[in-house]
């Protein structure tokens, strides 16, 4: 059907779609902001860094996410930077030093760019300052040192998959290329670390590691002239790549030693000494084995002593340790000096812990003196609650009281060191998807928020209100799957369905330890918890769900195939404390302890799951699976009380179903299609299928339809998104027999491609309120009328812009926040973040400018 043009209602100006909205009447967009952003962390070790003033950045996907982990009460990311536009790699904050007025913060990616932010004065809102794409290659490293006054403020260096290390300067806001040093056919580089080697900071040293089992020293002078790096020394002694390299002073003395940790695939850390001088350090000159007789047998390391020579000085490189303890891989190794000069290297391990070292004060050998994580037993056998994979990097705070890690899941883990009980306590840390969100399902009270992706996994997202601050947690994980999940749809308040890359849905009822978590922290009220089943596991090699009784602290645990209890897999115990806790669940609690029982599978389809959607009185389930041919292109419909299946199947698209849609009276159903065309349905409880084809629009746009959603009206009607760069709103009118028919009234042109677009479920101010998210990630909110043949989109805002494409947006239902009216979107990123956004009723309202 042809577009109809946008037209004015009699009586009221209301300005139309092409109207610019300086015309229409200034409008602050401060009535937007962002309530919650999540986002899950890149698997890099180098993706990570943590700045002296407290803020946290990390890689998430294109994405650099900034987080406070001190904070008290927690909160989740508290920004995200866009720039990317590939997976980000590296993230290196710029030292700052007392009085710094701004924070440089430095990022490279696999778009092969390397970018500088710079913050406003409260160090929060990073602006990107310059781009550099001097490399051709992904960025998989950055080291910087701040030299001292007469030089230029950082020296930086940058590793890429071009097989070279690229040295910069950066000085008066501006980012200088010095020189290319190339590393190949010997390695790539992974690791480096950058350092001024004297006290005068003249001699400046830089160790490279990488796909190697060797170490580059390289040195150079800082004259005003310019800083050139020269090869010294190889160090040798690991037997796999190195993955981590760090370098400190060991003193604030002036004529200190320098100490180099090595973290390697070989499961060691090699710590190497710096020494000033023709004369060995006492160590290396006596001969002592630096590892007291804890190393392989016949692998004894060697004292052999490295020579550099630089601007007329001499230094020696010398073995001084050999780290022992871990028993797989090790990702990174970081050292912090404490207040009193005491040293210490957090060292992180696929082994899935980590480790604390220190020098005995009276021998000198070096000893792990705390570990934290997961000991072996423990780790379980199931790989989807997180058993392999490890902690890629670590990271110490300002202040070396709390440390953090980056686990498997994409999620942080934190601990707090304690003084008075000389111990380390867990915190509350963040989480979020590590690929593309693909679905999004508030509850029916809107209590709580579901969403799936392409990670495998379903998350459960709550407001944390007993802790006064009234932030958002991921509160729950209660699926983790072996295929992507592609759809999700509540059934009430304590059940869901999903839908994968497999031919079936899966149904999952809420366990009642989770159900008693999320009334003690987020007030949301169960009528009757007996009945529900304790909690849920998830057998090894199983993909289902199973419902378990949880066990008192004390109780003996028993073996249920008669071997003996180490046999038996921990991870699908569940004890009873494990969520009788008074803040959101740590990561290891998420991935194991919170998962949902599933009830139920629903078969019927013969390919992938596409979309799916539910009744609002939770009683029917309509689902669709990708297709090629109208055999398989039906919406096949489910009961909810049986689960069975009611034939025959809803015929009338002949490519894959993209979406559908229940009206809010349940009286339609909707679908859209790759075959471009819309079609409704009817409810008519005497048919066998109980809903007929009303009627179908075999062109309703000239390319796929990818999006639908029905308008909170008395009289029927609806919005229709597809590929074709529009936004099609059908009304509704009687037609020949009294049957209603959808026509065509307004067509709203966008930039991009339309991905995903929602209702409000309430009218403001007498508008419809529509969101549209597109290819490019750009979410707009627009106004129509209630016929809906005239519409505005309001002014864009900084807080709803995303990298990559929205995938879907869903209203919260309608809720009074206090005593101002809020409006609540949630919005689900092809980047991997699930972001809520807070509208203030005032700026969804018409202001009197547009009725002039």
């Amino acid at each position: 059907m042809p577009a109809q043009p946008i037209r004015r209602r009699r009586g009221h100006n209301f300005p139309t779609h092409q109207q610019s909205y300086e015309e229409a009447g200034d409008m602050s967009a401060k009535g937007v902001s962002a309530l919650y952003l999540t986002a899950g962390a890149n698997r890099q070790a180098a993706c990570a860094d943590w700045s002296r003033s407290g803020l946290l950045a990390f890689g998430s996907d294109v994405n650099v996410a900034l987080w406070q982990p001190c904070l008290d009460p927690p909160r989740g990311v508290g920004r995200i930077l866009s720039g990317h536009k590939e997976t980000v790699r590296a993230v290196k904050f710029l030292l700052e030093a007392e009085g710094d007025e701004f924070s440089y913060l430095v990022t490279g990616s696999e778009d092969k760019t390397l970018m500088v932010w710079k913050s406003s004065s409260d160090g929060q809102n990073f602006e990107v300052l310059q781009t550099c794409s001097e490399h051709t290659g992904a960025i998989n490293c950055i080291a910087a040192a701040r030299l001292a006054v007469g030089h230029p403020t950082w020296i930086l260096a940058t590793g890429a998959a071009d097989a070279t290390v690229r040295i910069w300067t950066f000085d008066n806001d501006q980012l200088k290329p010095l020189q290319t040093i190339n590393t190949a056919p010997k390695m790539f580089p992974l690791a480096l670390s950058i350092s001024a080697l004297d006290d005068d900071e003249d001699i400046i040293v830089l160790a490279a590691a990488g796909t190697r089992d060797t170490i580059q020293i390289l040195t150079a002078e800082a004259k005003t002239g310019g800083i050139q790096f020269n090869a010294q020394a190889t160090l040798s002694g690991h037997e796999g790549w190195v993955r981590s390299l760090s370098l400190i002073k060991e003193t604030k003395n002036s004529n200190s030693d320098l100490l180099l940790a090595s973290a390697s695939q070989d499961k060691y850390v090699r710590i190497w000494r710096i020494h000033q001088g023709r004369e060995l350090p006492a160590l290396a000159a006596s001969g002592a084995d630096p590892s007291s007789g804890a190393f392989l047998p016949g692998k004894s390391p060697s004292n052999k002593a490295y020579w550099i020579k630089a601007a007329g000085k001499d230094f020696s490189v010398t073995f001084e340790a050999l780290l022992l303890g871990h028993e797989d891989w090790i990702y990174s190794a970081t050292w912090h000096a404490h207040e009193g000069g005491k040293l210490q290297l957090l060292s992180t391990s696929a082994d899935n812990s980590l480790a604390v070292w220190e020098a005995d004060p009276s021998s000198g050998i070096w000893v792990s003196t705390v570990r934290l994580g997961e000991i072996s037993r423990e780790q379980g056998a199931t790989t989807a609650t997180g058993s392999t994979g490890g902690f890629w990097t670590g990271l110490w705070s300002p202040d070396g009281t709390s440390v953090a890690c980056l686990g498997r899941t994409g999620s942080w883990r934190r601990w707090q060191y304690e003084p008075a009980n000389d111990a380390w306590r867990p915190c509350v840390a963040i989480s979020g998807h590590t690929k593309a969100v693909t679905g999004i399902s508030w509850s029916k009270s809107g209590d709580y928020l579901l969403s799936t992706s392409s990670d495998q996994t379903t998350r459960l997202h709550a407001e944390w209100t007993a802790s006064g601050a009234n932030t958002w947690h991921e509160m729950s994980r209660p699926q983790i799957h072996g295929y992507d999940l592609n759809c999700i749809h509540s059934l009430g308040e304590s059940r869901f369905v999903s839908g994968a890359d497999e031919k079936l849905m899966r149904v999952f009822t809420k366990p009642k330890a989770v159900a008693t978590l999320l009334n003690r922290l987020g007030g949301i009220g169960e009528t009757n918890v007996d009945h529900m089943p304790d909690a849920a596991n998830m057998p090894v090699l199983g993909l289902s769900n199973k419902a378990i009784d949880a066990v008192d602290d004390d109780q003996e645990i028993q073996s249920l195939d008669g071997r003996d209890g180490e046999a038996m897999d921990p991870a699908s115990v569940v004890k009873k404390s494990y969520l009788e806790i008074d803040h959101p669940p740590l990561e290891e609690t998420l991935s194991r302890h919170t998962l949902w029982p599933e009830t139920e599978k629903l078969y019927g389809h013969g390919y992938e799951l596409s979309c799916l959607t539910a009744s609002h009185d939770g009683k029917l389930i309509a689902s669709a699976c990708k297709a090629s041919s109208t055999n398989h292109a039906v919406i096949r419909l489910f009961e909810a009380e049986r689960w069975t299946e009611i034939r025959p199947p809803l015929m009338a698209h002949s490519l894959t179903a993209t979406r559908l849609r229940f009206s809010a009276d349940d009286r339609f159903l909707l679908s859209v299609g790759r075959d471009r065309q819309w079609a409704v349905f009817e409810r008519n409880t005497d048919a066998e299928a109980m809903y007929e084809l009303l009627q179908s629009s075999l062109k309703g746009h000239s390319r796929m339809i990818l999006d639908a959603a029905w308008a909170p009206c008395q009289t029927p009607l609806f919005a229709t998104a597809g590929r074709d760069k529009q936004v099609r709103i059908w009304s509704s009118k009687q037609g020949e027999g009294g049957k209603l028919q959808f026509v065509q009234s307004t067509a709203l042109p966008c930039a991009a491609p339309v991905m995903s677009i929602d209702f409000l479920p309430r009218a403001v101010g007498g508008r419809l309120v529509l969101a549209v998210g597109t290819e490019v990630g750009r979410l707009s909110v627009c106004l129509l009328s209630e016929d809906g043949s005239a519409a505005v989109e309001l002014p864009p805002t900084a807080e709803l812009s995303f990298p990559k494409a929205v995938l879907q947006l869903g209203w919260r239902p309608a809720r009074q926040d206090g005593e101002a009216s809020t409006c609540t979107l949630a919005a689900a990123g092809e980047d991997n973040t699930v972001r809520l956004f807070a509208f203030e009723e005032t700026y969804l309202r018409p202001v009197d400018a547009w009725r002039g």
